[in-house]
């Protein structure tokens, strides 16, 4: 009976035990507060967080229209005096000097030139000078004096047509065209030598408008 008793009392103690620690597990078990599951997710959801992917659009080569700006050149509109003509490769002041550099007296040049008028007679329009380039001038008389242009023409854009030759100008032309063209007595007594000339006699002048 002995026997039989301590038998009993070891197999209750090894039961106890057993249950004791199955209790000591389950608490452990709980012992992880929603809290620390919260934290995790968080730092979970941080490092995992998705970069939305951006889609680079292509441009397509045909939508792409060239866009042509059309440029109409301003004409410009002369006045006519003397023999009609249409500019035909008028040289510019630049170009018409390099002619008249190259002549000697007694050459003639048929020739259309454009370039700005200096001054006009303001008697009766009956001569003018255009300007040539390097501050040098070129004295236009008209044909027969078949025709004049208005005395008011200074500094208007102009296209003669005629010939260009060198000419000698005498002292009492000189004082003329001086006194004809407005200048005063002082500037006219200066006048002592003939000047050699780019002369130009026209057919015709156009005058811009």
């Amino acid at each position: 009976m002995k026997k039989i008793f301590i038998l009993i009392c070891s197999l209750s103690v090894l039961i106890s035990c057993k249950n004791k620690s199955e209790e000591v597990e389950i608490d452990e078990i709980k012992t992880e507060t929603p809290a620390d599951t919260i934290a995790s997710k968080d730092t979970l959801a941080t490092i995992e967080t998705v970069v939305p992917e951006v889609k680079e659009e292509k441009i397509n080569e045909e939508d792409i229209k060239e866009v042509k700006v059309e440029t109409k050149e301003a004409k410009m509109e002369y006045a006519s005096f003397g023999s009609k003509f249409k500019e035909n490769k008028a040289l510019t002041k630049e170009e018409m000097l390099k002619k008249y550099k190259s002549m000697k007296k007694g050459d003639t040049l048929a020739v259309q030139f454009k370039s700005k008028i200096k001054d006009v007679c303001k008697k009766k329009g009956c001569w003018m000078s255009m300007d040539l380039a390097n501050e040098k001038e070129s004295f236009v008389r008209f044909k027969d004096y078949g025709f004049f242009v208005p005395l008011n023409a200074d500094n208007s854009n102009a296209i003669v047509t005629g010939r260009a030759y060198l000419d000698v100008i005498t002292v009492d032309e000189l004082k003329h065209y001086a006194k004809d063209g407005g200048k005063s007595e002082e500037e006219i007594a200066k006048i002592t030598e003939p000047k050699i000339t780019y002369a130009f006699q026209a057919d015709g002048v156009l005058i811009e408008k």
